[in-house]
């Protein structure tokens, strides 16, 4: 894609088999210097490995991002190394079977959960944002992705504090877009719908899958190469007219 060599990317939430691994690879190939950052640091050195051994150039980090002041860091670092950030992925999330297992609805659910969940789907998206959006303003351009979901307009019996950290950066991407946009920073969301990510493939059954591929209208489900694509057209100068949109990426399982 055009205008993508020699730029600067921070994948924020990257792990082997997930859409940040996916994307952060998806990048590095296309000649941008890429820093993988997760919550585990040896995850995210993975995937710099599988870069670097493809001839790409990126930087692993540990980062945690409820925690504004590691955010910050984790930035501060890739303007240390690289002199600049080009592009900002919002990708990490808390999707473990104990975490997930509590988000009840509305009635039942834990507060704990539920400000966890909202501590680093939402607001740590935005401290992402509050500390990447001035360096791009005064570099003069750049992109940033938020990964929203499609569970926002299923309305889920269950999952109430994801659909509602995943609604809120509804608001926070399209803010951020007219806060940026004047200066050259775009902003828009990827919603994924069923992604056969490493987590899915293991925590699922082939029955699941099957009934979930009959609510898509394509021919298959969702992989990570597929969000990868999309945000690389994103970061991308092909994608530079596109700012403040809500991207769907699945398989046409929702039409809004």
């Amino acid at each position: 894609m055009r205008g993508l060599e020699g730029k600067v990317a921070l994948v924020a939430g990257a792990a082997p088999g997930n859409i940040g691994a996916a994307t952060a690879l998806r990048l590095a190939a296309e000649g941008t210097a890429v820093v993988a950052a997760d919550l585990n640091e040896a995850a995210a050195r993975a995937v710099v490995d599988e870069i670097r051994a493809s001839g790409g150039k990126a930087i692993a980090r540990a980062f945690d991002i409820s925690d504004e002041a590691s955010y910050k860091e984790l930035v501060d670092t890739t303007i240390n190394e690289f002199g600049r950030l080009d592009g900002l992925f919002n990708v990490a999330a808390d999707l473990s079977p104990g975490t997930l297992a509590k988000d009840t609805d509305v009635l039942s659910v834990p507060i704990d959960v539920w400000r966890h969940t909202i501590d680093v789907t939402l607001t740590g998206y935005m401290y992402g944002i509050r500390h990447a959006l001035p360096v791009m303003i005064s570099q003069g351009g750049g992109a940033i992705v938020n990964t929203m979901s499609t569970s926002v307009w299923m309305g889920e019996e269950t999952k109430v504090a994801y659909q509602s950290a995943k609604a809120g950066l509804y608001g926070l991407t399209r803010h951020t877009a007219t806060l940026g946009g004047k200066h050259g920073v775009r902003c828009n969301s990827v919603a994924p719908g069923v992604i056969l990510t490493g987590a899915a493939l293991q925590n699922t059954t082939e029955e699941f899958r099957t009934e979930m591929l009959n609510s898509v209208r394509l021919a298959r489900l969702g992989v990570p190469e597929d969000l990868a694509a999309m945000v690389a057209f994103l970061f991308s100068d092909d994608g530079a007219y596109v700012t403040g949109q809500t991207i769907l990426v699945d398989g046409g399982a929702n039409f809004t």
